[in-house]
């Protein structure tokens, strides 16, 4: 009995990292992309939409990539799903999946998606979409400009 109790927390907290996927066109020459412009963000929460925005300007910016209000070489969609999963305690699971469309092809170069477990605290969910944000853009096949 005390064996179960020492591993149920452990393997919780294992179920609840925060996951990130990426994936991209292979054919899409990325040097050539330099602005952005947000065509969407869609999100449950409006208060969302600026945090959302600004964690990804600032993974692009490091990027060497410059935010423009509109004709930029990409357009940005990003779409936040939230969802209740039943385990022996429902909690809400969060999912972040931002899409960079060619701008003139209007074909998806690049896509991030991050899901990680929600907090009832603001604090806590502003700082996982930061860090699951940086962590899609980690091995963005853009390089940074000297």
């Amino acid at each position: 009995m005390k064996m179960q109790t020492k591993v149920a927390p452990f393997l919780a907290n294992a179920s609840f990292a925060q996951q990130v996927n990426t994936d991209y066109d292979r054919a899409a020459n990325f040097s050539q992309y330099k602005t952005y412009s947000w065509e969407k963000v869609q999100t449950p929460d409006p208060l969302s939409v600026d945090r959302i925005k600004a964690a990804v300007d600032a993974a692009l910016a490091a990027k060497g990539w410059t935010q423009v209000e509109s004709s930029g070489d990409i357009s940005i969609i990003a779409i936040e799903i939230n969802r209740d999963h039943q385990t022996l305690n429902t909690y809400t699971v969060g999912t972040l999946v931002v899409d960079l469309f060619d701008a003139k092809t209007k074909n998806l170069v690049w896509r991030g998606v991050s899901s990680g477990m929600l907090s009832d605290k603001s604090d806590k969910n502003i700082e996982n979409l930061n860090r699951g944000v940086q962590k899609m853009f980690q091995h963005f096949p853009a390089l940074k400009n000297s």
